[in-house]
Order: structure tokens, then C-alpha cells, then sequence
């Protein structure tokens, strides 16, 4: 079995389904009348849906409260404390009580009611992501982010919300999964959106994926990781000198675009070795090395072990991950490597023990 990359040119989704994201909806929020509530800061990604009506957001850090209208969709990437209502200058109740108290209460499931609850309408969900992996998503989303009803991406967007409230009001059989499936798929338009837009990125895959002109060679990368990628074909992939493909692709992403390579590399060997059987010879063959051993090499300079006492070392974690539906095991810092020596630090790969045929490797 070859390690292959999860979606052929598509970062977005390799990345997505490295990171293990799962959505799920938590609840429902009725609204009316002059009402607000504070709510502690959320473990996990949140998201939240204006089904019907408007009101006020404010989270702790952004300086102004956001004003949202029906078919708004908002997401919260950090843990910070966050307040909703018609009016923020109101004594604030305790959301995070009063939904445990819905929960708790089998004639209301997971639906709170705030003043006469005709007026507006909320859905609520959260995003779990690998405990180990997540962070490759987790620390390129900003605090906040805030899909307005008429962005481009509004009408996929509001098809989902309407099928998302069918689905809720129906009471039907597989609610539970369909729903979630329909929070995944909200999840990653709330992601495109972002994209999309101007707002604050951190360093790494995303600030590539960004830029029009960076983003293709990105694709290539993803799309056959196992290929013997020279930093000149790359550049001339998109059209630039490889001076300058170099130098923008590090103030995108964080690193040169043969570090990332090889960096991506070494994310799915690792996934391989913790949650797979592939024998260590054939990842290696997977993804571009010419020996095992040359293989052995770049993985231990990365993670600190040889991948066969990695394997060992991380079996059960794996196992536990497979059996729980998500991807876990791995070290949580990802070493850049140096490996060469043109322009910031990058080279055509000669010496990385990658092979120099540039056919795809099978």
C-alpha cells in the first residue's frame, strides 16, 4: 500500500482530513425581545448560524461587537469568552448554564429559549479536530471569522442552512448524522469563504493556498508528493523566476517550497506509521526515496526516530485513533530541515535521498 495524498491537488482536503476535523451540532438558540447572553470561552472550533433574525456578537479581544443578519454564519477559532443578544449593554445571563440545563431536560434536547423565542434563531455546532494534528489547521484560522449573508459563497451556504433546518425541525431518522454531515460540509465553505477574503492568515499551507499565483504549485506538491519536485519546475509552474517563486512562497507559507515539501512528506509517513501497516519500504518508495534507508534518515531528523521504533512506539495510540474514528499519535512539532542551499535555503533536492526521475512514483 502507497502513501498517497488524500485528494489528488487538493490541499484544502488533504489538509481537512490530516487534521481529523468532525462536525456536530450542539444546539439551538430561540430568541426574542430584548435578551442576552455570555457564553465561556469554547473548547473547540464553534460555529454558529443565523437561521432567522439579527442580534449582536461580541468576542473578548475584538474590539468591535459584529452586527448579524439572517444567513450570517460566524466561527470562532479561539478559545476566548463571547457574548450574543439584541442588545450587548444588557445584563448578560449565562448561555453555557443554560444549554447544559437543556441538555439535561429530555422535552427540550438541545434547544434553549430566551424571552418570547419568536424573533430569532441560531444553530449552533462545534469542530473536533486530531489532538495532535489539528494544529495544522488550528493555528491558521484568526479568532473570529464572519461569512456575511451576501458573499459570494452565501448562496451554497444558505442552501445548507436551509437543509440544516429541515433536518433539525423533521425529527426524522439519522438526523444526528445528516446533520453532521451538512456542519461538515458548512464547515468547509466557512473555510473557502476565508480564503477568499482579505483577513488574517497565519504562516503555513493557507497563506499559499491564498495567493493565485503560489497556489498551483502548492496543488502540484499535494497532488504526487512522491514526485522528485525541483524548485526551477516549480517555478516555472507558475510562471516565475525561481528567486522569486522562493522568496514569495516563504513570506506566504513560512518556509521554502521544498521545506514544505518535505515537511508534507514527512506528515504522511507519519500518519502511515502510526494508524497503517505499510511496510516502511514501501512508504519510502511512496513517497520519492530512493532507499529505506535515505528515508530513515529524512524521518529521524524530523520526528527524532527511526520510523520503525516510531511505528512501535505509537501502535496503540493508533489503533485508539482508528477505533474512535479520528488520527492521533504523532509528535506535535514538525522540524523544518534544511536541505540545500539556494535561495532561502532551498535546493533541487539533490542529496534528500529523493529519487531524480521525474515519472510519478507508483
Amino acid at each position: 500500500m502507497e502513501v498517497r495524498p488524500f485528494a489528488d491537488g487538493d490541499p484544502l482536503s488533504d489538509i481537512l482530513t490530516l487534521a481529523g476535523s468532525r462536525c456536530a451540532v450542539s444546539g439551538r438558540l430561540e430568541a426574542g425581545g430584548n435578551w442576552a447572553l455570555r457564553f465561556p470561552p469554547p473548547e473547540m472550533i464553534k460555529f454558529i448560524a443565523i437561521m432567522t433574525g439579527n442580534g449582536w456578537l461580541a468576542v473578548d479581544g475584538i474590539d468591535e461587537p459584529r452586527h448579524l443578519d439572517t444567513g450570517d454564519v460566524i466561527m470562532l477559532g479561539a478559545e476566548r469568552p463571547f457574548r450574543l443578544g439584541s442588545d450587548l449593554d444588557l445584563p448578560a445571563a449565562d448561555g453555557g448554564v443554560a444549554f447544559a440545563a437543556a441538555a439535561g431536560d429530555p422535552t427540550k434536547g438541545d434547544r434553549v429559549t430566551v424571552g418570547n423565542g419568536a424573533e430569532f434563531l441560531a444553530v449552533g455546532g462545534h469542530v473536533t479536530l486530531d489532538p495532535i494534528r489539528g494544529h495544522l489547521l488550528r493555528d491558521v484560522l484568526p479568532p473570529l471569522i464572519h461569512v456575511r449573508s451576501g458573499a459570494p459563497e452565501a448562496p451554497a451556504m444558505r442552501w445548507l442552512l436551509d437543509q440544516l433546518g429541515a433536518e433539525l425541525a423533521g425529527g426524522r431518522p439519522g438526523t444526528a448524522l445528516v446533520a453532521g454531515q451538512l456542519a461538515q460540509m458548512l464547515f468547509v465553505q466557512i473555510i473557502r469563504a476565508h480564503l477568499a477574503t482579505s483577513g488574517p492568515l497565519g504562516h503555513g499551507w493557507a497563506g499559499a493556498l491564498r495567493d493565485a499565483r503560489l497556489a498551483p504549485a502548492l496543488r502540484l506538491m499535494h497532488g504526487d508528493p512522491g514526485r522528485a519536485w525541483q524548485l526551477g519546475e516549480l517555478a516555472r509552474a507558475v510562471g516565475m523566476s525561481r528567486t522569486t517563486f522562493a522568496v514569495r512562497f516563504k513570506a506566504a507559507a513560512g518556509v521554502g517550497p521544498l521545506t514544505y515539501l518535505l515537511n508534507w512528506r514527512m506528515r504522511l509517513a507519519e500518519r502511515e506509521l502510526c494508524c497503517g501497516t505499510t511496510p516502511v519500504s514501501a512508504i519510502a518508495l511512496s513517497l520519492g526515496y530512493q532507499s529505506e534507508s535515505a528515508f530513515s534518515n529524512a524521518f529521524k531528523r524530523t520526528f527524532g526516530l527511526a520510523p520503525s521504533l516510531y511505528r512501535n512506539r505509537h501502535a496503540a495510540t493508533g489503533l485508539s485513533a482508528r477505533r474512535s474514528g479520528l488520527r492521533g499519535g504523532a509528535h506535535d512539532d514538525l522540524v523544518d530541515v534544511d536541505i540545500g542551499g539556494l535561495v532561502d535555503g532551498e535546493s533541487d533536492g539533490t542529496g534528500d535521498g529523493v529519487r531524480r526521475d521525474p515519472k510519478r512514483v507508483a
